[in-house]
Order: C-alpha cells, then structure tokens, then sequence
C-alpha cells in the first residue's frame, strides 16, 4: 500500500485517494479540430518507468487535488504539493 502525504491532512493510505490522471500530458486546444490528435490525447498513453508525475485526489480527506511525484517501479513517493498551488 502506499502512504501519499497530503499537503492539507498529513501522511494518508492510498485507500483515502483515487487516482487523476498523468500530470505530465498537456491536453490539445480546444480549436484543435483533427480528430487523431484527440484519440490519441484520449486513447494512447505511455507505460513510464522511474520517476513520474501524478494527480492524485483525496476523496476521503480534504478533498484537493495534489501532484504527487512518485517512482512507478518501486512506489517510493518524492513528494506532494496542491494543484492549485502549482504553475501551470
């Protein structure tokens, strides 16, 4: 189990989160009109290896979405901060 430390509630059970989404995709403009541009936004990810870049929600907490910087091979987690906190 991983233990996510949340900026707001302190270390937490990843039972308290629910996975977002890869932090590390930036979605197409919304002017974008080829259609393969966005089933490949939607649709194809990477499988990444190593250090990797999350958002993480905490349902069953305070409810923010964080960034959580973790390795995906061996779940060590380097670290959280708010979303909102974040530059975009």
């Amino acid at each position: 189990m991983l233990r996510i430390p949340c900026p707001v509630c302190g270390l937490r059970d990843e039972t308290e989160f629910t996975y977002g989404a890869d932090a590390t995709l930036r979605r197409p403009d919304m002017e974008e009109t080829d259609p393969g541009v966005w089933h490949d936004y939607v649709f194809i990810r990477d499988n990444p290896q190593g250090r990797h870049k999350e958002y993480w929600h905490h349902v069953s907490g305070c409810r923010q979405w964080i960034l959580v910087e973790r390795d995906t091979l061996t779940h060590e987690i380097f670290g959280s901060s708010l979303v909102r906190e974040v530059a975009a």
